[in-house]
């Protein structure tokens, strides 16, 4: 290995049946490597039981997040993201700031000082690095828990203008659908208000091949749920927020949110 080459650990906490993020976030960074060899990351996972995306599984799981943390303060990671988006935002405004806090009171309690990121709230920090006011999303949930989102993204002060569910309860099947076919799917939203378009609003919801043919034909910034996860941890790195192919937010040009 080269001498200047560093190994960056990242530790995600994840729903049992998420397929996603363990694929989409190594893509992104491998895709990464290939402009900035000098820095070259490895996942380490600990998962929380939860097959179908219910308010009652959803809550289900969060109870297990002390657990999943603790496993992965014995990995000493250098970052530790929690990625099941709709989890939080599902227990009202705000809670990402609650589950973040609990995954730090378990890793400071085993010495380590990784900093923690959500999902959840990694996306509002992307819609806010890109400026955006007004947004619309795609989900691939329920109705109602698309509502949930929605509210959840309002108030922390973005105006939802359009929302999109593909109305998938199951979560393996959620990981099943195409990311192609969103090429197709955001032609259904109103963008004529959009600032910006979350393409995926769950980081189960595969997206990433889509995400730069999207932007480029929308004339838009786009996001998901995982290249915001990978803005944010980038930053809390310390590394230059540039992933080719991954939309305007992982262009390398967008500033660190406030506070970061």
């Amino acid at each position: 290995m080269n001498a200047t080459t560093t190994d960056h650990h990242v530790g995600m906490i994840v729903p049992s049946s998420n397929l996603t993020m363990e694929t989409e976030l190594p893509r992104m960074m491998r895709q990464r490597e290939s402009l900035l060899p000098e820095d070259r990351f490895v996942f380490h996972s600990s998962r929380m039981r939860m097959r179908h995306v219910t308010p009652e599984q959803l809550r289900a799981m969060n109870v297990q997040t002390g657990r999943a943390a603790l496993e992965l303060a014995d990995a000493r990671p250098d970052v530790v993201a929690t990625a099941c988006l709709v989890a939080i935002m599902a227990q009202g405004p705000g809670y990402h700031c609650t589950a973040e806090d609990e995954i730090t009171g378990v890793l400071r309690a085993e010495g380590s000082r990784a900093p923690v990121i959500s999902s959840a709230g990694a996306l509002l920090d992307g819609i806010g690095a890109l400026g955006a006011g007004r947004v619309a999303i795609v989900t691939p949930y329920m109705k109602p828990l698309t509502r949930l989102v929605a509210d959840y993204i309002e108030d922390a002060g973005v105006e939802v203008v359009d929302a999109l569910s593909l109305e998938v309860p199951d979560n393996l099947a959620v990981a099943r659908l195409d990311p192609a076919d969103l090429r197709e799917h955001w032609k259904r939203l109103d963008l004529s208000r959009a600032d910006a378009l979350v393409l995926s609003a769950c980081v189960q919801m595969p997206s990433l091949p889509s995400i730069q043919p999207v932007e480029e034909a929308a004339g838009l910034p786009v996001l998901s749920a995982a290249t915001a996860t990978a803005y944010r941890i980038l930053v809390e790195l310390g590394l230059p927020t540039l992933v080719p192919g991954a939309g305007s937010l992982l262009g390398g040009q967008v500033p660190s949110p406030v506070g970061v």
